[in-house]
């Protein structure tokens, strides 16, 4: 999430489809076409409503004008989470778990998946890959009749 709100305008690549993210390491992040045509719609239509300072290069704005706060971006996502019925607590940890478990689970390669995530060490994402394969197992063994 830090990253997130720490993007400006020219990190984001909407006609290649990604986003440069600057955290311990700098990397590029692919970003769906869903994503494009929100962060579109949002510069384009919305950010200008927010702004304040005009040489402001923030991407995402909060109320003020000002560069929205972790804590900011968390209050959306549980008032979305809210909307959408989820009564399961929803953290950005959540976000970044979901994010890794739907690579996985649609065969991404756990390489590609560190470099997403930024992770050092390979160990460290290779933790998501035995956590879907937990699960699977665990839905497996309830519903199979044979298990």
């Amino acid at each position: 999430v830090t990253e997130l709100v720490n993007l400006n305008i020219d990190d984001v690549n909407l006609n290649l489809g990604f986003v440069k993210l600057n955290g311990t390491k700098e990397r590029v992040v692919p970003i769906g076409r869903m994503a494009q045509k929100a962060v579109n719609v949002y510069i384009n239509e919305y950010r200008q409503e927010f702004l304040k300072d005009k040489e402001s290069n923030v991407l995402f704005l909060n109320f003020h004008g000002q560069k929205m706060t972790r804590q900011g971006f968390w209050k959306i996502i549980k008032s979305y989470a809210k909307e959408a019925g989820i009564e399961k607590k929803i953290t950005p940890y959540t976000l970044r778990h979901s994010f890794a478990a739907h690579l996985i689970e649609n065969g991404a390669d756990l390489k590609s998946l560190q470099q997403m995530l930024g992770h050092a060490d390979i160990s460290t994402t290779q933790i998501y890959a035995e956590m879907v394969k937990t699960r699977i197992s665990d839905v497996y063994r309830k519903t199979h009749p044979r298990a």
